[in-house]
Parts: structure tokens; C-alpha cells; sequence
């Protein structure tokens, strides 16, 4: 059986063109399927019309969380309800086309892939959420310690051996792209470009989209901490050498008179501190959210077709 996850969260304007497009996509290759919906604490008539839906194809699934937990905390929910050898994850606003999981699903029949992710080859919409989105890659690529996974996303087919591996690693701090190419196993892609949003507007915001970054950069990186080793080594050899240059000028009675040097190094080895403390801070945090060892997500009610759980 072949499952599809798909994140809703107040996703009213565009439910009745996504379910009609997924569904043309989908039966065009199997007809043993699943569709999971997983509603993250809509507000607006989003559930209402998936479950409209529902009345005239059981296999559309709908998982009704019990707030907004967020996206890929909604995603984690979806993966483990799915029942099928074959699970997909799709986003809900139509930006990744249902119609290029036809090419995906080939892949990992036909190609022997245990995971086909869609990879990005080009962006419309938005410019200023375009380019913090190439900056983002483009900075991940280079500093992460896992390779060949820029311009990857959520959209991605995967047998389930992948996706059993997947929900194995029960971090409360989660970025699904970075965890699905950790994993390893046989993986390929299928080149898009991204489309912009069928209708509405964006639910993430950009502060959203940074800490979501900022996630994936400390949760697969060690630069961070690199940063703060290289700036400290830094500071060191320029106060070391302007330590050098004082004991100089005066012995050689040319010294300025005056605080402006004082001040400068102070707020220099000043900001230092603070970014180091930031960044340490960052990682605290992570480790908290850990230890704490809440679930990512709670579910109000599942409804499966046939019954209500």
C-alpha cells in the first residue's frame, strides 16, 4: 500500500484543489492507497472539508492534533499512523505538485531507490522568502557534516525499512530533510521547481523559517561551536599583537594618551563573549528540550474512514 502525508494547517482557500489533484495523481499509478491528512490545530474550516471528502473516498485519513505543533512535528504524527510499504510526505499548499509523485514512486519501484526526495532546481513566488531559502541551502551545504542534500525538502517517497529508520530517532528538536539523509540507505531525487502557493498566504512566517534554519544548522553542524573557536583565536592574536604595540609605544614614550583604546577592546572582547554565550545558550536548550522527553505532538482524533479513534 502506498500512504501520503500531507501537513494542514488552516489551509481552507486550497483544500478542495489539493484533494482533487492528489487524488488524479495518486490513482494514476496505484489504487491501493492511503491519503493522511494531519491537521495541525486549524482554526478555520480546513477539517470540516477534509472530512467532506472523506464521505466520498475512505481512503482519505484525516489525524486531528490536538494544537498546532508545528510542521514537521505534524509530519512525525502523519509517518507513524501510515500503514503502507511505500509512505510519501507532501506539503499542504500545493508548492511541491502532486503530480511528480508518479516520477518518484517509478523511481523506487522500478529503480530499486529506498528514498526519492524532490530537489529544487528553482523557486516561484515570493523574492525575499526565495532567497532566504537559497542563502539557507547554500550555507547548509557548506557547513553541515552530512553531504548531497541542498535544495532538499520534506517532498519524498520512502520504503518503509526508510521510514521505520526515520521515526527510530526520537529527537524532540526535529529537521526531516536532515534526518532522512542521515539515515542513509539508497537514496535519489527527482528535480522541480517549486511552485508558489495555489492560494493564501504563507503559514510560516519568516521568524518561523529562521528558527526552523537554525534548527537544522545545530542539529547537523559543528560550526557553531567552530565560530566561537575561531572568533576567540581571533580576538586573541589582535589583542595579543595590540598588547604588544602599548608595552612598545610606551617604552618608546609615543603612547596616546586616552580611554578610546580601553573602550574599543572592551566592547570588542565584550560582543565576542556575548555571541559565545548565545550560541552555548542555543545548545543548552537543545539539550533541555531533550531531557524533558515530552511528546512531539498529541493527537485529539483520528479518523480513519470507518470509525473514529
Amino acid at each position: 500500500m502506498f500512504s501520503l502525508v500531507i501537513p494542514i494547517f488552516n489551509e481552507e482557500k486550497l483544500v478542495d484543489e489539493l484533494v482533487k489533484r492528489t487524488l488524479t495523481s495518486v490513482e494514476s499509478f496505484t489504487s491501493d492507497y492511503e491519503l493522511i491528512f494531519v491537521d495541525d490545530g486549524s482554526t478555520d474550516q480546513s477539517l470540516e472539508k477534509i472530512l467532506s471528502w472523506q464521505k466520498t473516498n475512505r481512503r482519505i485519513k484525516i489525524l486531528s492534533l490536538s494544537k498546532n505543533f508545528g510542521h514537521q512535528a505534524a509530519y512525525t504524527a502523519g509517518l507513524e499512523y501510515a500503514m503502507g510499504d511505500i509512505v510519501a510526505m507532501m506539503d499542504g499548499d500545493l508548492q511541491d505538485p502532486p503530480e511528480l509523485l508518479a516520477e518518484m514512486y517509478r523511481k523506487i519501484i522500478e529503480e530499486n531507490y529506498d528514498i526519492v526526495s524532490g530537489k529544487k532546481t528553482g523557486r516561484k513566488g515570493h523574492t525575499g522568502r526565495n532567497l532566504f531559502a537559497v542563502l539557507f541551502h547554500l550555507l547548509f551545504k557548506s557547513i553541515v557534516d552530512i553531504k548531497n542534500m541542498e535544495n532538499y525538502g520534506n517532498y519524498s517517497v520512502m520504503k518503509r525499512i526508510a521510514v521505520n529508520a526515520l521515526l527510530s530517532m526520537k529527537e524532540k528538536v526535529r529537521y526531516l530533510p536532515g534526518l532522512r539523509t542521515f539515515i542513509g540507505f539508497k537514496q535519489g531525487y527527482v528535480e522541480y521547481i517549486r511552485d508558489d502557493r495555489f492560494r493564501g498566504k504563507p503559514k510560516m512566517s519568516l521568524r518561523q523559517l529562521f528558527i526552523l534554519a537554525a534548527d537544522a544548522i545545530f542539529s547537523f553542524s559543528r560550526f557553531p561551536v567552530r565560530l566561537c573557536l575561531i572568533l576567540g583565536t581571533i580576538g586573541t592574536l589582535v589583542f595579543l599583537g595590540a598588547g604588544i604595540y602599548v608595552l612598545v609605544a610606551k617604552a618608546a614614550g609615543i603612547a596616546v594618551p586616552g580611554w578610546s583604546s580601553t573602550l574599543l577592546s572592551i566592547y570588542f572582547l565584550g560582543s565576542i563573549q556575548l555571541v559565545f554565550m548565545g550560541i552555548i545558550g542555543e545548545y543548552i536548550y537543545r539539550n533541555y528540550k531533550e531531557s524533558q522527553n515530552r511528546p512531539v505532538y498529541f493527537v485529539k482524533k483520528y479518523y480513519d474512514g470507518s470509525s473514529e479513534k
